[in-house]
């Protein structure tokens, strides 16, 4: 329990500091997605704590129904989604969606998630409802869903989609290098974002 307390206890604190100069960023962001594809936001329920995850819109208007017109008529895509949950390149999303995933700037509205405690800082890659079967186990439901964690620093595209629901370290240190590597990795300095290592990639989150 004195482990959980510390780390939720780390959340608060690092949201409160950063969000003077996340709240400025996503604000701008969400003009420019505004007048790109109409709408700056996208909400969708995620697992394990169930919950309610907001990010910037990145992908064009019914998207999920163009990409399952691109996975019906392009096997290799389909094999790749079926293993991965993603992929490596994505005709739905849009050129400024490129941008936001790659630097991971459309995630910045999940530190709201951090703050009313259904997310933590650091964690397992947040589920959809209907990928529960792809992560099987009861450790995915005790563990609060993460805006980074070691899928996030890692070759992504190499890794399963089952292997990323999985993360139990709750050390503060864990939880510092993590963050660190994070942001090396948006700003560019590791090879893994142009690995097409992009951010949760889903169907449904455009």
């Amino acid at each position: 329990m004195g482990t959980y307390f510390c780390k939720r206890a780390f959340d608060i604190l690092f949201v409160l500091a950063v969000a003077p100069m996340v709240l400025p960023i996503v604000a701008l962001v969400a003009i420019l997605v505004r007048f790109d594809v109409g709408q700056s936001f996208y909400c969708q329920r995620r697992v394990g704590r169930a919950f309610t995850m907001c990010t910037l819109r990145t992908m064009v208007p019914g998207a999920e129904e163009k990409l399952d017109v691109h996975l019906a008529a392009n096997p290799s895509a389909q094999w790749e989604w079926d293993i991965y949950q993603k992929l490596s390149y994505n005709p739905c999303t849009t050129r400024l969606g490129r941008f936001l995933r790659r630097t991971s700037l459309d995630e910045l509205p999940q530190f709201w998630n951090v703050l009313t405690g259904e997310m933590s800082v650091v964690g397992p890659r947040p589920m959809l409802p209907e990928q529960q079967a792809l992560h099987p186990g009861t450790l995915y439901g005790k563990m609060w869903p993460g805006m980074t964690g070691p899928w996030q620093v890692s070759a992504c595209n190499t890794v399963s989609f089952s292997a990323r629901a999985y993360f139990d370290d709750l050390r503060l240190s864990t939880d510092l290098r993590l963050i660190l590597k994070t942001v090396f990795v948006m700003c560019g300095t590791k090879s893994v974002k142009k690995k097409g290592c992009d951010s949760q990639t889903e169907r449904s989150r455009p």
